[in-house]
């Protein structure tokens, strides 16, 4: 069991991220009326869930001192976030499953792990003495900061819908609010991450699936925003901002959109033409959910902005987003064999030296 041990002891918080991009294709599937695949998804994304947290607890009560230095370092401190996003996921899969109980029981244990996690680890990079240059020290990651914000926003105005005044009106001001916060966040974020591509040497090593997130954080704001417009009548505020909602709504996606383009061709410059080779690690999932998240998200502005034209971008997103998970999963499995093959090996050879 040593094997076990010591994988949980370096248990990467990027895995939530596997929840976060299973979560939302089987929405995007459901979406695009692939119900069966839909089904299965949210049945294994239960069960990755709960597995990850038994072993995130496991890692807490044995190995406290490695998961302070990630909550501690600027590179992996944010990417700690994707546990917030992934159980804002998991609401939202609860409620299409019409598991509203578990919905609102998940949506508390989010805003609790959002206000923990996002005030001590930023409380604690910003007093720390000794820090990183920001070449050396910002990553897409930090956008994770936004997109957990964002899953808070979006599961509360599902929920607002399945309560009664006044408690719906108090959910939807919890809604707008994380919207504008994690808006707000993008704007400073983005900011010292384009900065750090344009004015600091950027190698085919830098360049990591992380970095879709840029895309991503913008596809959660657009969806989050979305589900605002959609409930303008139930709360009287947010029907006094309609154009405001609106217009960042458009916004967002656009400012999504404008990513993919360069994502693709740094993705053709760093694979392809530098040669870097492409493997399977845990924040390949970080490329995953952008993509389904942008077809969710698309269909959802469609549908709260009458903008059928573009319904077409959903189902192109839809397949891409399978196909991307497939993928990564298959390289999840095949990486999760080969280290139970090599590890009785070592082993082996470390009995005969």
């Amino acid at each position: 069991m040593n094997w076990l041990a010591e994988g949980v002891r370096g248990l990467s918080p990027a895995y939530f991220a596997l929840v976060m991009a299973t979560g939302i294709v089987s929405i995007a599937s459901d979406r695009a009326g692939f119900h069966t695949i839909a089904a299965v998804l949210v049945w294994l994304n239960g069960g990755q869930y709960l597995l990850l947290w038994i072993l995130s607890v496991w890692r807490v009560l044995r190995y406290r001192r490695a998961l302070v230095d990630d909550l501690t370092d600027h590179r992996s401190g944010p990417g700690v976030l994707a546990v917030v996003a992934a159980t804002g996921v998991m609401g939202n899969q609860m409620i299409l499953a019409g598991e509203y109980d578990l919905a609102v029981g998940l949506w508390i244990f989010g805003l609790f792990l959002w206000f923990t996690l996002t005030y001590t680890i930023f409380t604690h990079l910003t007093i720390k003495e000794t820090k990183p240059t920001i070449d050396e020290g910002i990553t897409g990651a930090w956008l994770l900061a936004v997109v957990s914000t964002q899953s808070i926003a979006l599961l509360s105005a599902l929920l607002a819908r399945h309560f009664q005044q006044p408690v719906r009106l108090h959910i939807n001001f919890v809604a707008l609010s994380m919207w504008l916060w994690g808006g707000m966040m993008y704007i400073w974020m983005i900011s010292l991450i384009f900065y750090r591509y344009t004015f600091f040497k950027f190698s085919p090593a830098d360049f990591s699936s992380l970095y879709w997130i840029n895309m991503g954080a913008m596809a959660i704001s657009t969806l989050a925003g979305s589900l605002l417009i959609e409930n303008t009548a139930d709360a009287a505020f947010l029907e006094t901002l309609l154009p405001f909602l609106k217009g960042f709504t458009i916004f967002f996606w656009a400012t999504g959109t404008w990513w993919i383009p360069m994502l693709v061709i740094l993705f053709i410059w760093a694979h392809l033409y530098r040669k870097f080779p492409l493997r399977y690690e845990p924040q390949n999932w970080g490329a995953v959910f952008p993509l389904g998240m942008y077809s969710v998200c698309t269909f959802e502005m469609a549908r709260a902005m009458s903008l059928d034209l573009l319904l077409p971008i959903c189902r192109v997103f839809v397949y891409l987003a399978l196909l991307a998970w497939a993928t990564t999963f298959v390289g999840l499995i095949h990486s999760l064999v080969s280290s139970l093959i090599q590890r009785p090996k070592r082993s082996t050879a470390e009995e005969r030296t």
